[in-house]
């Protein structure tokens, strides 16, 4: 007999549904009316239209406990991947970006999405993968003019730029209605891979700068950081302590365990005198190389401006992808929230801020995949319901079994401006002091922690560990049972597939071409799939990345699925999971299902 008693640690937060204007559909045309393209900016303008009426709201919402914890985690999730993802680009473009580009870059893209942005959940920043797709295109480069390299970068920046505008006018947009769990998780196994090889990259190249030495305390640095944080984290989704707290341990785990562990690095003695490696730095509020913020692009010569296009194209596609998905995952299915999103808008400021980043020497910001759910997450109230189930084996004896649910969501836009105003002010002199005292291993332990995070919570890695456990101990309700164990290989396999082409293409001067790999995982998944598995297979093992209604009104409503099979017939194991666990805990890297 299912009996609950919910404790909180945080009181419900009363968010209002308002009358928004969101008639924006194409399925219900006809004729050459069905056409995006031939209706510019139809999709941009109804995404503002449906979130104006919300933003005094945005800023009234903020007056809460969860906000200002909020600013605080992602001020840390935000600044130490980028800054390591930074120091992966400065080893490895002739150090042209730095500390400061990676910050002015970040606040950039923070304060224009937190004052502009239709989905101010979705935060903006610097990804591990423009980082690898800056250091081939400077690969590349160098094979025949290292000196036209900041230039030609700005050009792809341009043309992005261009490209980014084109589709958001053309509400190409609409097509990520059709991103499902299928390549949702296999672009999170693959961003956790990658990032998991950078970190690994990160000590190689300690051992191989500074000796044996420093190259083994980075890495026990690098390892016990990340076993903090993941234990902190951890924590918050236990039931150990009470819910307040684990709720601060969980909240506030990146400032401990960097505070912790970047202090240990400075401990006197023997630690001191192995002179690991800290964080280059230069002059407050000016560019790592001797330079004018402004890059002279005009000098390029022509015939370099065109070979740039494709480069241009191919960065829209990984943004296309990468900012898109980051936006569903931030407004995905566990979050309950009232607020419309906008893709086609901030696709549109995406494409502003490329090209001011283009010409200002800045690697290009775009949607965080790990970090944009963490931000949502950090706004979550969430409440432990105790999960009574009595047994036949006596008075008294019983089962308690936790169910976490999510009650509600701050939705606003505050804690994401105040998070870019303290990465400006992280650029002034004193916290650029700071950032120097800070080993690289910290660094390397926040690629091991994001990495982690998108590889133990996929859904790939869930159903290859059922198919493992032994079939007695199985509940006889579980869904995944209905499938033939040959189909779910054959379904995790091709998403392996996906991943592993990724990753191998990652690994070569090739690389630029890897965003084309992640878009063909859509059409994949909506051409090929249906013919290879049955509906009612799809409906236990798939779902929409997506599914909340007022964020699929700014994609043209929900998608036309084969079958005529409706949203709600989708994801029967997710559904099936949170009926027993409850919804799982954001961190760091995780991505959900």
């Amino acid at each position: 007999m299912p009996s609950s008693s919910a404790v909180s640690y945080d009181a419900p937060h009363q968010l209002t549904r308002e009358k928004t204007h969101d008639d924006y559909d194409y399925d219900k045309l006809k004729g050459w009316r069905k056409l995006r393209p031939l209706r510019p900016g139809w999709g941009m303008y109804h995404d503002v239209r449906r979130r104006l009426p919300y933003y005094k709201s945005d800023i009234t919402d903020a007056f809460t406990y969860r906000t200002i914890a909020s600013i605080i985690r992602m001020y840390f999730v935000n600044l130490l991947p980028a800054l390591a993802y930074t120091l992966d680009m400065y080893r490895r473009t002739g150090e042209f970006f730095g500390v400061n580009e990676a910050l002015f870059s970040s606040a950039l893209a923070a304060m224009v999405f937190s004052i502009l942005g239709a989905q101010p959940l979705t935060i903006v920043g610097i990804t591990g993968l423009i980082s690898l797709f800056n250091y081939t295109i400077y690969d590349i480069i160098i094979q025949y003019d290292s000196s036209i390299y900041p230039q030609f970068m700005c050009w792809t920046a341009i043309w992005a730029a261009i490209f980014h505008w084109l589709v958001a006018l053309w509400n190409m947009c609409d097509y990520m209605r059709y991103v499902t769990d299928f390549s949702s998780e296999s672009f999170g196994m693959y961003v956790g891979i990658i990032y998991m090889v950078k970190g690994v990259e990160e000590l190689v190249s300690e051992f191989s700068a500074r000796g044996s030495t420093s190259g083994y305390l980075t890495c026990m640095i690098a390892i016990l950081y990340f076993a903090t944080i993941y234990a902190l984290e951890k924590l918050g989704s236990s039931t150990f302590l009470k819910p307040a707290y684990r709720g601060v341990l969980a909240d506030y785990s990146y400032v401990i365990g960097t505070i912790f562990w970047v202090g240990f690095a400075h401990i006197p003695g023997t630690l001191k005198r192995a002179n690991i490696g800290m964080v280059p730095i230069t002059k407050a509020f000016h560019p790592t190389q001797p330079r004018n913020w402004l890059i002279n692009f005009w000098d390029l010569d022509v015939k370099w401006i065109f070979v740039a296009v494709p480069f241009g194209f191919l960065t829209m596609l990984l943004f296309y992808y990468d900012h898109n998905v980051s936006s569903l995952t931030a407004q995905a299915r566990q979050f309950p929230l009232k607020k419309p999103g906008g893709f086609h808008w901030d696709f549109f400021l995406l494409g502003c801020t490329t090209f001011v980043a283009g010409i200002l020497g800045l690697p290009m910001p775009n949607g965080l995949v790990p970090q944009a759910p963490v931000h949502t997450d950090s706004l979550t109230i969430y409440e432990t319901d105790v999960d009574v189930i009595t047994t036949s084996e006596g008075e008294g004896a019983e089962v308690r079994r936790p169910i976490v649910r999510a009650t509600a969501v701050v939705e606003q836009r505050v804690s994401h401006f105040f998070m870019g105003l303290a990465l400006i002010g992280t650029m002034t002199g004193p916290l650029l002091v700071v950032l120097h005292t800070m080993p690289v291993g910290v660094f390397a332990g926040v690629f091991f922690v994001v990495g982690w995070g998108s590889i133990e919570s996929n859904g790939i890695v869930e159903k290859a560990l059922f198919l493992l456990r032994e079939h007695r101990f199985i509940q006889r309700d579980e869904p995944m049972l209905t499938i033939k164990k040959r189909k779910i290989c054959l379904y995790i396999g091709l998403q392996l597939f996906g991943v592993f082409s990724c990753v191998a293409i990652s690994q070569t001067i090739a690389a630029i071409g890897f965003p084309v790999l992640i878009c063909l995982l859509i059409p994949l998944r909506v051409v090929l799939l249906p013919k290879w598995f049955t509906q009612k297979e799809l409906e236990v093992m798939d779902d929409l990345t997506a599914n909340n209604k007022v964020v699929l009104a700014s994609l043209g409503g929900a998608p036309i699925l084969p079958g005529g099979a409706e949203v709600e017939d989708y994801g029967l194991e997710r559904r099936y999971s949170e009926h027993r666990k409850g919804v799982s805990r954001q961190r760091a890297g995780s991505v959900h299902r």
